[in-house]
């Protein structure tokens, strides 16, 4: 028999959703089975799977040691996980955490050997004592917005599950200003606010927009600026307004104006020329800025802040040799 005491970290998940991270390896049919067996016990009582767990609940499985190694991933071995480094904490308090996400890492794990951004952040939570070995078994941190993987930039993600939560719920209702800086084809003058309808074929991974409502489309809007011409491209601050699946990519691109690098929706032409004169090989977008409003609860720390993601060296590096001032983008 195993006892867990759920700590404030874990507190405010449902039951069932607890023991499938818990437990990744026996199937949700299982689990249901063995709380109407009583083999898992909330509390003393039998559970059905849908309570919400509160600070200090008492959880028993009546599992042998060998079942429990069973059932549980590779991940709650005692393997140890990479930390990500300190430097790239932009924001921190008991609730939040925002990092400046590298270009080339995953937001989250797209198959299960990888190593995504949720595992450097756990390793960086375990190293600095604000996590314990056991506590991860049942709870991940909660990456709030997931960036593609070239992508690189602001990432905010949830220490606790009160704070995923509201993170969660702040992102639905679009609580705050969102702004990116990019590198495209053309020269741009004009401020724009454009919006269009996507479609996102999951099995390509590529979207295509229209200006028109289609069948699962959803609807997108793109604010953008330039800030400086060069070479041919324009530096802009674009505001993500919605937050659809390679909507900056994908947008810029319908209205002719593709991201420098950008192999799947951009200028074959421009890619090459990156490629040749600077090594750049994925697209020139990052998630450079969040301003906040008025927050409280479980978000207070964050209320009228203004989080800044510098760019990544290589990509100041093509701005410098463009002769782009530093202050446009500092």
């Amino acid at each position: 028999m195993k006892e867990i005491r759920i700590t404030s970290r874990e507190a405010g998940q449902r039951l069932d959703k607890y023991l499938v991270r818990y437990l990744p390896g026996a199937g949700k049919s299982f689990l249901y089975k063995m709380m109407r067996k009583k083999n898992i016990v909330l509390n003393g009582r039998r559970a059905g799977g849908n309570e919400l767990l509160q600070e200090g609940d008492a959880l028993r499985l009546f599992f042998s040691e060998e079942t429990l190694k069973k059932f549980m991933s590779r991940e709650t071995s005692g393997k140890e996980l990479p930390a990500l480094d300190s430097s790239r904490i932009l924001y921190e308090d008991s609730q939040i955490l925002a990092v400046n996400k590298p270009a080339g890492m995953l937001s989250q794990k797209a198959e299960a050997g990888d190593l995504s951004l949720v595992e450097y952040i756990t390793g960086y939570l375990l190293k600095s004592g604000s996590l314990r070995e056991e506590e991860r078994f049942g709870f991940h941190p909660g990456i709030a917005n997931r960036l593609d993987r070239n992508t690189s930039g602001i990432v905010l993600a949830g220490k606790t599950m009160k704070g995923a939560q509201a993170l969660a719920e702040l992102f639905r209702r679009r609580g705050m200003e969102k702004y990116y800086l990019c590198l495209v084809r053309g020269e741009i003058r004009e401020k724009r606010h454009i919006r269009g309808y996507l479609r996102k074929d999951e099995k390509k991974n590529q979207a295509a927009v229209t200006s028109r409502p289609q069948e699962n489309a959803a609807f997108i809007e793109t604010a953008y600026e330039a800030l400086a011409r060069a070479g041919g491209c324009t530096l802009l601050r674009v505001e993500l307004i919605t937050g659809r699946s390679h909507q900056i990519r994908s947008h810029l691109a319908s209205i002719g104006h593709p991201l420098a690098g950008d192999t799947k929706y951009g200028d074959p032409e421009l890619n090459s020329r990156f490629r040749r004169q600077f090594g750049l090989k994925h697209q020139f977008l990052h998630a450079w800025q969040m301003r906040f409003p008025k927050l409280e609860g479980a978000l207070e720390g964050l209320s009228g802040k203004v989080l800044q993601a510098p760019l990544p060296a290589e990509l100041k590096k093509i701005l410098r040799n463009l002769n782009l001032q530093e202050d446009l983008y500092e």
